[in-house]
């Protein structure tokens, strides 16, 4: 029986395009790093809207070259589970994405250029290599979305990379303080990347990826996954023992149920529509915590 493709150009299909649930990914960071660099210098408020708008965009844009390389790759089907597949579910034209994806990062490369003329060009080549690499995620011959490094390099790039751009612009310098607050994040937005490797292990195993879910096992998986919140909640208790944040740091543990549910829903549930949740609130802790920690950094300068 054959399933006819309804085309649907509305709103809100442009809207899951984006993968809403992923730029918290993008937004968290560039908080928290604006809130560090504030207890350093005053806040260059076009700069922080600017990076934060910049980062949006991109992380927009890496999310359709996934939607489009994964439609290329046939790894996407109109029964695929999520808000991925909107070109087979939806009838949008592939190209119209991958233009759509490439114009978002045309506009990101010209706000860009806006932040370097304000504080270094030597951003320029930082933001360009990152744009390469949102791009070969899933994009070119050997997507580092396929291999065991998805959690690694987009941990580095949307987390601790992203703080400290979003610190440097604002103070001109990267502290040691800075990174050492960046490495939670870090592990946070890898967990994001693991946790939809975790809900897409057999769809990717007949894909041919060989992802770190992949390679360790479901149940190692989300192991693994669990220590990725535990060293990020522990790592921050550490951080206030050593002095290098106040007690007020400890306000990332009101975001400590959401990866516990995360965790539960995985071990309780094996389908891919059945874990969605446990995706969701593994994105929610990663925007919680950065919120939280960049608020609680905000009141101990302020008191």
């Amino acid at each position: 029986m054959q399933h006819t493709i309804k085309a649907d150009t509305g709103w809100r299909i442009w809207w899951q395009l984006t993968r809403p649930h992923t730029l918290t990914a993008a937004f968290a960071p560039v908080f928290l790093g604006t809130m560090i660099a504030l207890t350093y210098d005053k806040l260059h408020f076009p700069l922080f809207i600017a990076m934060l708008v910049a980062s949006l965009l991109i992380q927009m844009a890496t999310n359709m070259f996934n939607e489009y390389y994964d439609f290329k790759r046939g790894l996407d089907t109109e029964h695929s589970v999520g808000i991925g597949g909107t070109i087979v579910r939806n009838g949008i034209r592939a190209k119209t994405v991958l233009n759509i994806a490439l114009a978002l990062y045309a506009i990101s490369v010209l706000i860009g250029i806006y932040i370097c003329s304000q504080t270094s060009w030597g951003l320029a080549v930082v933001g360009l290599i990152s744009m390469l690499i949102g791009y070969l995620y899933t994009g070119g011959p050997y997507p580092i979305a396929y291999t065991p490094f998805g959690e690694l390099v987009s941990g580095v790039v949307m987390g601790m990379l992203l703080i400290l751009i979003a610190f440097y612009i604002q103070t001109g310098t990267v502290t040691k303080d800075a990174i050492l607050i960046s490495i939670p994040s870090m592990l946070l937005v890898g967990a994001i990347m693991m946790a939809n490797n975790i809900r897409d292990i057999e769809g990717d195993k007949l894909g041919g990826r060989k992802t770190l879910a992949i390679l360790v096992g479901r149940k190692n998986a989300v192991t693994v996954l669990a220590m990725f919140f535990i060293i990020a909640y522990v790592w921050i208790i550490g951080l206030i023992i050593t002095g290098h944040l106040t007690i007020w740091g400890l306000l990332v543990l009101i975001s400590v149920p959401k990866p516990i549910k995360a965790i539960t829903i995985f071990k309780n549930h094996l389908l891919p529509i059945q874990v969605m949740p446990a995706m969701k609130n593994t994105a929610v802790t990663n925007t919680l915590f950065g919120l939280l920690l960049g608020i609680g950094i905000l009141i101990a300068h302020l008191v």
